[in-house]
C-alpha cells in the first residue's frame, strides 16, 4: 500500500486521527533518559502531528524541533501549547516558531540540515512506521543526513499486516538493523505486546530502540 501526502491531509481534515494520543507516550516517559541529554538539548520529532509528547519534552526543559505535513495539525498543536507562533518561510517549508519550539510544515524531504539547524537527538515515534516500504530507506537516509546522525530514541511496531491495514506499518527488528546498523550502535530497550492490540484490532509488539 502506498501512503501519500493526500492521505495524511485528508486524515487531519476529517479529524480521523485515532493515531493521536491524549497523553504523552508512556514509552517516551520511561525511556527518554537513555539518551542522557543535557537540559536545554534540542530534540527533533519527525512527523510530529500535534503530539502531546512535545509538551512533555518542553516540560522536561528541552527545546523541540518538529516536521509535519499538515498545517491543521500544527495550528492545533500551538493552541494546545497555549503559544502564538511566528510563521516564516523556510525554503519550500513554513516554519512555525514560539519559545523553544520550531515546527517545519511541509514535506520532510524538503527539510535540509541547514534549515533544521543543529539537533542533539531524534525522537522517532511515528515517522519510520508511517512510511510505506518503498520510502522507509529513503527516509532513514534523509533523517541521518539532516540530523548529522544525532542519537535516536525510535519506537516501532511489529504485527501481521494482513490483519490490519497500515499505517502504521510493521517494521521488524531486522529492518531497523538494515536501515541503521553500521551507522549507529543499536540497543533494543523494550519489546512489549500492546495491551488490547494495535488500534484494538490485532496483536502487535511495540519496540523501543536506542541508536547511538
Amino acid at each position: 500500500m502506498s501512503v501519500d501526502a493526500k492521505y495524511w491531509h485528508e486524515k487531519w481534515e476529517q479529524k480521523d486521527i485515532a493515531f493521536h494520543r491524549s497523553d504523552a507516550n508512556p514509552l517516551l516517559v520511561r525511556f527518554f533518559s537513555a539518551l542522557a541529554l543535557k537540559p536545554g538539548s534540542r530534540i527533533f520529532v519527525p512527523l510530529c502531528g500535534k503530539t502531546l509528547d512535545i509538551s512533555w519534552l518542553l516540560g522536561q526543559g528541552y527545546r523541540v524541533a518538529g516536521a509535519e505535513l499538515s498545517k491543521i495539525a500544527i495550528e492545533e498543536l500551538f493552541v494546545q501549547l497555549g503559544a502564538k507562533p511566528t510563521v516564516s518561510k523556510a525554503g519550500k517549508l513554513e516554519k512555525y516558531s514560539a519559545d523553544h519550539v520550531d515546527i517545519f510544515v511541509g514535506d520532510i524531504f524538503d527539510l535540509s540540515a541547514d534549515i533544521l539547524g543543529a539537533v542533539d537527538a531524534v525522537y522517532d515515534r511515528a515517522a519510520l512506521v508511517a512510511f510505506p516500504d518503498e520510502l522507509r530507506g529513503r527516509y532513514a537516509t534523509h533523517l541521518m543526513e539532516i540530523t548529522k546522525k544525532a542519537p535516536q530514541l525510535l519506537i516501532s511496531f511489529e504485527y501481521d499486516q494482513k490483519l490490519l491495514e497500515p499505517p502504521p506499518f510493521s517494521v521488524n527488528p531486522a529492518e531497523v538493523k538494515a536501515h541503521y546498523d553500521g551507522k549507529y550502535s543499536l540497543t533494543l530497550l523494550a519489546d512489549e505486546s500492546i495491551p488490547g492490540g494495535l488500534k484494538g484490532k490485532c496483536p502487535a509488539q511495540e519496540q523501543v530502540w536506542l541508536l547511538r
